[in-house]
């Protein structure tokens, strides 16, 4: 099949714009809570809010993928998104940013199930293994360039610097909210994706058996098998790790280190997304060395250090520890969606699914981890990320999959087949 240049080019473009709106909770969470006089357990809802779109309807846009066209899909996407940042950014409170985040949530939900079965239709079957991988490169950019921007506008909007867009930021943002700037910049985003995607044609897909979403009987047989629910935990947990390490580093540091969360912890949010890029990168390569529940061992046993670096240690370890953790978990989703899928010999579309529910990790995780530092402190409350990461050590150790992952060690041991 010939590839689509302009269909690929725009899919990169939308896993960038994910990226940028999904990962700038973290850096605001110090300021929207000291804004809006927020305690940690109420700060937990607003990424709670956020991911429980997720949960809610990542099974759900499966099933309308097949019923309308993904440019349908797609286009009220980024509707949902734009609305849910221009309410927030014309009526900045509290109760505004969990509606907000929960319309973006949607529309983010609603471009993650759309957009790769027509990675697959525009790049080409033979592609999209690369395709994939480049997706995730430009989403990892997106992820550092976010708190960047977050940065920049927080220390120039109401300053006597002059650009058009500071002058027009200016007598948009009220004074002591700069940081609501950010969503006039989403909402920017997302009205110029909703123009770009009304104008282009986009090439009807044809949906394989394993990415169908089916909620009768596969369903059901899915829902009946243990493993399911054991792999459901793990991307549950996964995504709690992540979202808690992101959406908690900057006001740990804020608190127990005096750190600016708008400079020094934007930076540290920022560079943990860019070493979770890397990370990618390199474990590309390792998982065509190792088996795939080594790797998954041994970066958990990273992850687990450097996270213990990051809470224990001096301010200046806990700005290179959150990063680094990062790194470590750069593999986990990947390797525990891969050892899911392998792990049962049919259903794959329904569960992927079902897997992908369990992005409401990103939900709960926070939820708790501000609940618990309500109490007993952020620190302490952090310290469920061991019960995450613990979880996910175990997988290595219990996940018997039908297939192994390919590696040059073991296809050199495969025989040599007749002609």
């Amino acid at each position: 099949m010939k590839t689509n240049i302009l269909i690929v080019s725009l899919i990169f473009l939308i896993f960038f714009v994910i990226s940028f709106l999904t990962n700038i909770l973290g850096p605001i969470i110090p300021d929207i809570i000291n804004s809006f006089k927020l305690s940690l357990g109420m700060a937990g809802f607003l990424p709670f809010s956020f991911f429980v779109a997720y949960g809610v309807t990542s099974i759900p846009a499966g099933v309308f993928i097949e019923k309308y066209s993904e440019k349908v899909i797609i286009l009220y996407s980024f509707v949902l998104a734009l609305i849910g940042a221009l309410i927030f950014a014309l009526f900045p409170g509290y109760a505004i940013a969990l509606l907000s985040l929960f319309l973006i949530g949607i529309g983010m939900a609603m471009l993650q199930v759309a957009i790769n079965p027509l990675l697959r239709q525009a790049g080409g079957e033979a592609n999209f293994a690369f395709n994939s991988v480049m997706a995730q490169l430009v989403f990892g950019a997106a992820s550092f360039l976010s708190p960047q921007m977050y940065s920049y506008l927080v220390q120039n909007v109401h300053t006597d610097k002059s650009t058009v867009l500071l002058r027009i930021l200016n007598h948009l943002v009220p004074l002591k909210l700069e940081w609501v700037s950010v969503y006039w910049i989403f909402t920017i985003v997302a009205l110029i994706m909703v123009v770009i995607i009304w104008f282009i044609q986009f090439p009807k897909v044809i949906l394989n058996d394993d990415e169908k979403i089916e909620t009768g009987y596969a369903f059901r047989e899915l829902m009946k098998n243990k493993k399911v629910i054991l792999f459901f935990i793990g991307i549950f947990a996964y995504v709690s790790t992540e979202q808690g390490i992101a959406d908690w580093s900057s006001k740990f540091l804020q608190t127990y280190h005096n750190i600016n969360p708008a400079t020094t912890g934007a930076n540290v949010i920022s560079y943990f997304w860019g070493l979770l890029t890397v990370g990618c990168i390199l474990g590309l390569v390792l998982l065509k060395l190792f088996d795939s529940r080594a790797i998954l061992i041994a970066f958990t046993s990273g992850a687990i250090i450097s996270l213990t670096f990051a809470l224990f240690g001096s301010a200046e370890i806990a700005i290179y520890a959150f990063p680094i953790t990062g790194f470590f978990a750069s593999v986990m989703w990947s390797v525990i969606f891969s050892l899911a899928l392998n792990s049962v010999a049919s259903h794959h579309g329904t569960f992927s699914g079902i897997l992908c529910t369990g992005i409401i990790g990103g939900a709960i995780g926070p939820l708790i981890i501000g609940g618990l530092g309500e109490f007993i402190g952020l620190r302490y409350g952090m310290l469920f990320l061991y019960l995450t990461l613990g979880y996910i050590f175990s997988i290595g150790i219990w996940s018997k999959p039908l297939v192994n992952n390919s590696t040059i060690l073991n296809r050199k041991k495969e025989p040599n087949k007749a002609n």
